[in-house]
C-alpha cells in the first residue's frame, strides 16, 4: 500500500538529517511496514531490532549509552557486522527501554552519521510521563496516522479517480456527475472501513463490498488498544477511566452539542480525576481533541480557550463499529441520528493526516463553525453537512460579521462556488 508518509521518511534520508527519526502513532496504522519498505528501498543494508520481541534487548542500553559501544554489542547479539555507512537501524517499540530512547542524543551528537529509525505504539504516551532527560532537539520526531481518503482509494486501485478529484478541486470544476455519485459512493464506503490498513485489506479482499466487511478486524484493534490501556497505564483506576473515556466517545458526538463532558462519562466524573486519563489517550494518538477558538483571529493557536473542546476517534471505520452503525444508515438518502457525527469525525480524521490543527468556533448557543482553518494569515471558516442540504445560519452569520475572504462547505454536493462559499465534496476533504 502507498503512503504519503514515505516522502517524510525519504526526505529525512535525502537531506541527510543528523538526528534519529522518532515515528509517533497508534497500535495498527501501518508503521511498521512502511518503515520496513522505506529502509528495504533505500539503504544497502538494514537491521531490525524490536524490543517487545527480543528478550532483554534492553539490557545492551544498561551500562553505556555511547554508540560506539551499543553498537558493538548489537552486532555480538545479531552477528551482523554493521557498516554505518550503508546500514540504517530501527529500533521498534522503543517505549519499552526509556535508555534506549535517552541514547538517541548521543547518536545525534557522534561524529558518525548514525542511520537510526524508532517508533512506538504508545510513544506519545511514554515522551508525555518520561522520567529521564529527554533528547530535546536531537530526535526528528514525526507523526502517522490511518490511511486518509486519498490514500484508501489509492489502495483499492482506483489512482486515476484521486486525481481528477484533485484536478477539479485545483481548477474549482464540478466532476462529471457520474463520477461524482462514484466518489461519493466510496466516501460512504470508507465512513464503515476507515483508514486501518487492515481492514482496508479486508475491503478489497471482499472485492469493495461493503457489506462484507469483518468487523473482527475493528473489534480486534480496538481490544488491542485497550489491553495496551492497561500495559502502559500506571494503576488499575487509571486504566478503568481512559476505558471509559474511550467508550464514551461515540455519546459525545452523537449529542446535538458535540463539546466534551465529563458527566456523559458517568454521572459522578468531573475534570480533576478525568483530565488526566483523557490526556493518555489524547498522548497515544487514539483520539484527537478539537479546542473551542475564542475569538476568530490569528494566529489561531493564540486565541485558543483549552477548557471547552471536542474529542474524535483516531478512525472513522473504529467509530461506525463501536457504534454498530448499519452501513445502509451512512447512506445519502438516509436522516440517520448518527451518520452527522460520523461524518464531522471523518473530516477531523482528514484535517489531522494534514498536521491541521483541530479548531472549531462556536460563540453563542445557536451558533456554531464545525472547523476553521489559517492561511495566508486569514481564518477560512469551514462548515459540515453529512448530506445535501446546505442551509446554514451559522455560516450566513459568520460570513456576514467577519467577512472571510472566502468560506468552505463540505458536503455531498460538487464542486462549486456561490456567495462566497466553495462547495467541496465530502470525498475532496484530502485536497484542503
Amino acid at each position: 500500500m502507498e503512503r504519503k508518509f514515505l516522502e517524510q521518511l525519504k526526505d529525512w534520508k535525502n537531506r541527510n538529517i543528523k538526528e534519529p527519526l522518532m515515528i509517533i502513532g497508534a497500535r495498527q496504522i501501518g508503521k511498521t511496514y512502511i518503515i520496513n519498505k522505506f529502509c528495504k528501498e533505500n539503504y544497502e543494508k538494514y537491521l531490525y531490532l524490536n524490543f517487545e520481541n527480543i528478550s532483554k534487548l534492553s539490557s545492551v542500553f544498561d551500562s553505556t549509552l555511547e554508540p560506539k559501544e551499543i553498537i558493538h554489542k548489537i552486532e555480538i547479539l545479531t552477528g551482523e557486522n554493521i557498516d554505518i555507512e550503508k546500514t540504517v537501524i530501527f529500533f521498534d517499540e522503543i517505549q519499552i527501554c526509556e535508555r534506549a530512547i535517552t541514547s538517541l542524543k548521543y547518536f545525534c551528537e557522534a561524529q558518525e552519521n548514525y542511520r537510526i529509525i524508532t517508533a512506538g505504539s504508545l510513544l506519545g504516551v511514554k515522551l508525555h510521563r518520561f522520567a529521564s532527560s529527554f533528547p530535546v532537539g536531537k530526535v526528528r520526531i514525526l507523526n502517522m496516522y490511518p490511511m486518509d481518503f486519498e490514500e484508501f482509494l489509492w489502495a483499492i486501485g482506483e489512482e486515476e479517480l484521486s486525481k481528477e478529484i484533485r484536478n477539479c478541486y485545483t481548477n474549482k470544476k464540478p466532476m462529471a456527475e457520474i463520477l461524482h455519485e462514484k466518489a461519493i459512493k466510496y466516501y460512504q464506503d470508507y465512513l464503515y472501513v476507515g483508514g486501518m490498513p487492515q481492514a482496508i485489506l479486508n475491503y478489497i479482499e471482499h472485492e469493495k463490498n461493503s457489506l462484507l466487511i469483518e468487523r473482527v478486524i475493528h473489534n480486534s484493534i480496538i481490544t488491542a488498544y485497550i489491553a495496551d490501556m492497561r500495559k502502559y497505564t500506571t494503576s488499575g483506576a487509571e486504566t478503568i477511566k481512559i476505558n471509559e473515556i474511550y467508550d464514551s466517545i461515540p455519546k459525545q458526538l452523537a449529542k446535538e452539542n458535540t463539546k466534551f463532558k465529563y458527566n456523559i462519562v458517568k454521572p459522578t466524573a468531573n475534570k480533576r480525576d478525568y483530565e488526566l486519563p483523557l490526556d493518555w489517550l489524547v498522548a497515544s494518538s487514539l483520539v484527537y481533541k478539537a479546542n473551542k477558538l475564542e475569538t476568530p483571529k490569528t494566529p489561531l493557536r493564540i486565541f485558543i480557550d483549552n477548557t471547552n473542546f471536542k474529542v474524535y476517534l483516531n478512525d472513522v471505520g473504529l467509530l461506525a463499529t463501536l457504534t454498530d452503525v448499519p452501513y445502509q444508515d451512512i447512506q445519502l438518502n438516509q436522516n440517520s441520528i448518527f451518520k452527522g457525527a460520523l461524518t464531522e469525525n471523518y473530516v477531523a480524521q482528514e484535517l489531522k493526516a494534514k498536521q491541521i490543527d483541530l479548531i472549531y468556533y462556536k460563540p453563542t448557543q445557536t451558533m456554531e463553525i464545525d472547523f476553521v482553518i489559517s492561511k495566508e494569515n486569514q481564518v477560512i471558516p469551514i462548515e459540515i453537512k453529512a448530506g445535501e442540504h446546505i442551509k446554514s445560519r451559522s455560516m450566513s452569520n459568520y460570513i456576514l460579521k467577519y467577512k472571510p475572504p472566502y468560506a468552505i462547505r463540505i458536503s455531498a454536493r460538487n464542486f462549486g462556488f456561490s456567495n462566497n462559499i466553495y462547495s467541496i465534496p465530502l470525498y475532496a476533504v484530502f485536497c484542503l
